[in-house]
């Protein structure tokens, strides 16, 4: 809507609008439920990238366990490392120099770019896309003080990602320490994203750059998560939530709910609570005021006593 303005002097032959949208008779409407959806369609049109340009059959370079069994029309790319009783769905592709270490098992139609590790019995669903610089499984930060030392925590437990996840690049995802981190179906991670141990976040959530999930907490279905936040350990976000960027989000989050903030609350509250900081250098200006006359008063009060 913000750029309906230009409508009128927009030099394209067409343009993509909703049905309801009103255009100059000098440029072609292309009336569509969903501008920004239909955008995407004729991207996809256009899209020169393809698999192939990632890792195209099997190099000879590439060191594949015996006991590795990888699906019809996978690719493997150079250097790339596949371990023990690892699993490679039909139609994967697999870039140069990742490494799925064993006991992995990887679905169908994934995209595993370059520089990629996938530790030991991490579970990954159907058409999910890992971009370089992913780990999947790393150890979660685990240490028991003892002594004056810190102890490491044996992190046991595994990752299982569901189907049609995208993560994006140097993002890492923790195994858990007992049992497993969970990442629900359709879940998009972005850009250094940190999921700690034994997290789980269910379907459909858009986590945003730099935020990060401390160990234990659940995150529901639907759920927005902006750049920067911070969830500490131990909490529930109930579905459909939004945390606004740079919060640090230390309570319970209820489903629906848009928090803000440090430490979080609801956004509304926030936002009175900025305007009313706005006002704050104008209301300190009339306090002082107030107190020049009431200093005047009591001295008038004080020499007629």
């Amino acid at each position: 809507p913000r750029y309906r303005q230009y409508l009128a002097s927009t030099g394209a032959a067409a343009v993509i609008v909703s049905k309801d949208t009103v255009v100059s008779e000098s440029v072609v409407p292309l009336y569509v439920d969903s501008p920004y959806f239909a955008l995407v369609r004729i991207l996809e049109l256009f899209n020169y990238r393809t698999q192939a340009d990632i890792a195209s059959g099997i190099d000879p370079s590439a060191r594949i366990h015996p006991d590795a069994v990888l699906g019809k029309n996978t690719a493997v790319g150079s250097c790339a490392v596949i371990g023990q009783g690892v699993t490679v769905g039909d139609g994967t592709v697999i870039g140069s120099c990742s490494v799925v270490l064993k006991d992995s098992a990887i679905g169908k139609d994934c995209i595993i770019y370059p520089n990629v590790s996938i530790m030991d019995k991490c579970e990954i669903g159907d058409r999910v896309i890992l971009h370089s610089g992913v780990v999947v499984g790393s150890d979660g930060f685990g240490f028991v003080p003892h002594e004056g030392k810190f102890y490491k925590i044996p992190q046991i437990g595994c990752v299982r990602i569901g189907d049609d996840v995208e993560v994006q690049a140097g993002s890492c995802i923790d195994r858990g320490a007992f049992g497993d981190t969970v990442i629900g179906n359709g879940t998009k991670l972005d850009n250094l994203v940190q999921v700690a141990h034994n997290v789980r976040i269910g379907s459909n959530c858009v986590l945003v750059s730099q935020s990060g999930v401390a160990g234990s907490s659940t995150v529901g279905s639907g759920v927005k998560i902006g750049g920067q936040a911070g969830i500490v350990g131990h909490l529930n976000i109930g579905d459909g939530a939004s945390v606004g960027g740079k919060s640090g989000v230390t309570k319970d989050v209820s489903a629906g709910d848009t928090v803000s903030g440090f430490p979080a609350r609801k956004h509304s509250q926030i936002m009175r609570q900025d305007a009313a900081m706005r006002k704050l250098p104008e209301l300190i200006k009339k306090v002082k005021a107030q107190e020049e006359k009431i200093k005047e008063l009591e001295r008038i009060i004080k020499e007629r006593s």
